[in-house]
């Protein structure tokens, strides 16, 4: 059997599990500790000043996206999820400032829709250069309302007093899951490949400074959080991918 036959049955094993657990999992509601960051400083009266302004590199880099497209090498018929890669980078800025601004159930929906539009549209991006480009293309849009969908979901299970994260959760970490597999068991359509490893590492670093909030700011004595550290390692990590888009060839006859 073949990396690429292995690669489509980890895929379907993978998915599948994945699918069929989060029905056997309870619900999970928003833990309202979680708008409790350490670093809750006032600066030039933006509250939460240094949690606010560090999702600043997200639309930096999502403006540079935008403006430099034309100079990606890109598969043709997938530009547009390309482009909506960093408009919904540039949104995140604008999303989670607003939700660091005032931390609540209701700002954080602001903040997590447009990154399901940039982390779906990367999604299936990962899917058309690695695997399929036509059913990539077709798996754009419905992977997107997929994602958004399931910020609404959860927005409307906490309005009636029963939270539910699961599907959030869902939509946020199979595509974790499914992205090594698809990078280790086919070939891209690219060289270069190496960007979407850092990408994947400075998320992973991204999530552990998350977790690390606390600690970090303690450490920094008081200078930085490691949540808004968080914010400049995730989007270090999009830079690094985008000037991958600039530099990379395109593997012919693949």
């Amino acid at each position: 059997m073949n990396k690429q036959k292995i690669g489509n049955w980890l895929i379907g094993i993978i998915s599948l599990s994945v699918v069929v657990s989060v029905f056997f999992v309870k619900p999970i509601a928003q833990d309202l500790a979680y708008h409790k960051f350490i670093d809750n400083r006032a600066m030039l009266s933006v509250p939460n000043f240094w949690n606010v302004m560090s999702n600043l590199p997200f639309l930096i880099v999502g403006f540079l996206g935008l403006m430099q497209f034309k100079s990606f090498k890109t598969i043709a018929e997938m530009d547009l999820a390309y482009w909506l890669l960093f408009f919904g980078l540039a949104l995140v800025a604008f999303g989670s400032g607003y939700y660091h601004w005032l931390p609540s159930n209701e700002t954080l929906v602001w903040d997590r829709l447009p990154m399901t539009i940039a982390f779906m549209s990367l999604f299936a991006i990962i899917i058309a250069e690695f695997v399929n480009a036509r059913r990539a293309s077709v798996l754009l849009f419905p992977l997107i309302i997929i994602g958004m969908l399931s910020v609404f979901y959860w927005q409307y299970s906490e309005s009636q007093g029963a939270g539910d994260l699961r599907f959030y959760a869902l939509v946020q970490f199979l595509p974790i899951l499914l992205i090594p597999v698809m990078m280790i068991c086919f070939q891209s359509k690219f060289d270069k490949v190496s960007g979407y490893w850092f990408l994947l590492l400075f998320y992973v670093a991204a999530k552990l400074l998350e977790s690390f909030d606390v600690p970090i700011f303690e450490l920094t004595a008081g200078t930085i959080s490691g949540h808004s550290l968080k914010h400049i390692v995730a989007a270090i990590g999009m830079y690094v991918l985008l000037v991958t888009y600039k530099k990379r060839s395109e593997l012919f006859g693949k």
